[in-house]
């Protein structure tokens, strides 16, 4: 008996001996460490489109007036009466609608912070357009009574523009928000008509032949502007048809551009945007426009 326990005692031992030097790592299989996440590289040349909507404020100054004044230089009713001044047309006109183009730009990352600059082109070809008209009747102190009838319609087409701008952003993983700034230039087409109608009696020759009565020798009564004039009854007078000036220009013009946004890597190579941009140019041929566009675009990164 003594025999047996101690043989069971032995093997019990050598049995814990065993346990001891086993390694139980296998029973949980191997180390598992999780792949770290993808880290976005916004440095590369990229290339995309976008597609938003543009609303353009369009500025008018009194076009009107310098063609008018041009026009009647150097006359009684110019010069006392500033018919030039009478037409007034809205100061400013704004059009909205859908715009698109493409951009392409270039990043350089150092840290979180990335630097780049950005071409792109747009697509808008929307036109806003004011007029006024005004009739006066009126006497000068040669004893005239003239008649001007003025009519007047300007209007602005920005068909596209592009802007060449800087960007400066701050790197969130994936998101990546930024501005920029830079300069714009774009095509416009202006168009300025003015209608001219003035006509004019010696009013007081006419009052005199009335005074006269039936049994005197009428005078002549001097008259311009007119096809067709009534001696004896100037208000049926015809007035001849009105000197029509037209300018259409296609102008380019150059400005400022700036805004802010923010982009998404889907992956690495696909990008997507949301973008505020605002283009100001400078004035031509009296005319101004500013626009504000909010847009959304997607590129692909090389």
């Amino acid at each position: 008996m003594r025999k047996v326990l101690i043989s069971l005692f032995a093997m019990g031992a050598a049995g814990a001996a065993q346990a001891a030097d086993l390694d139980y790592d296998y029973l949980r299989g191997a180390d598992y460490d999780p792949p770290p996440s993808a880290t976005i590289d916004w440095s590369g040349f990229y290339i995309g489109g976008h597609g938003g909507w543009t609303s353009n404020s369009l500025g008018y100054g009194n076009t009107a007036r310098p063609i008018v004044a041009s026009y009647l230089r150097q006359t009684v009713i110019e010069n006392e009466l500033g018919v030039s001044s009478l037409l007034s047309t809205p100061t400013s006109k704004r059009v909205n609608g859908t715009s698109f183009g493409a951009y392409a730009g270039y990043n350089v990352q150092y840290d979180d912070i990335v630097l780049g600059i950005e071409a792109d082109y747009t697509h808008f070809g929307r036109a806003g357009s004011v007029s006024d008209q005004i009739g006066r009747t009126m006497v000068t102190s040669n004893g005239y009574f003239n008649t001007v009838n003025l009519a007047s319609n300007s209007s602005t087409k920005v068909t596209d523009y592009a802007s060449l701008r800087a960007r400066v952003g701050y790197a969130f993983g994936n998101f990546m928000p930024y501005v920029t700034g830079g300069v714009a230039i774009g095509s416009a087409q202006v168009t300025d008509k003015v209608s001219i109608q003035v006509a004019g009696y010696d009013q007081t020759t006419y009052r005199a032949n009335l005074a006269q009565g039936a049994g005197g020798t009428p005078a002549f009564v001097n008259n311009y502007g007119y096809s067709s004039f009534n001696q004896a009854n100037p208000g049926a007078g015809i007035l001849a048809a009105p000197y029509i000036f037209n300018r259409t220009k296609t102008k380019t013009v150059a400005g400022v551009a700036a805004g802010a946004g923010i982009e998404y890597a889907i992956t690495p190579n696909i990008l997507l945007r949301a973008e505020y941009q605002y283009v100001l140019f400078d004035a031509f041929e009296g005319h101004k426009a500013n626009l504000n566009t909010i847009r959304g675009g997607a590129a692909i990164k090389f």
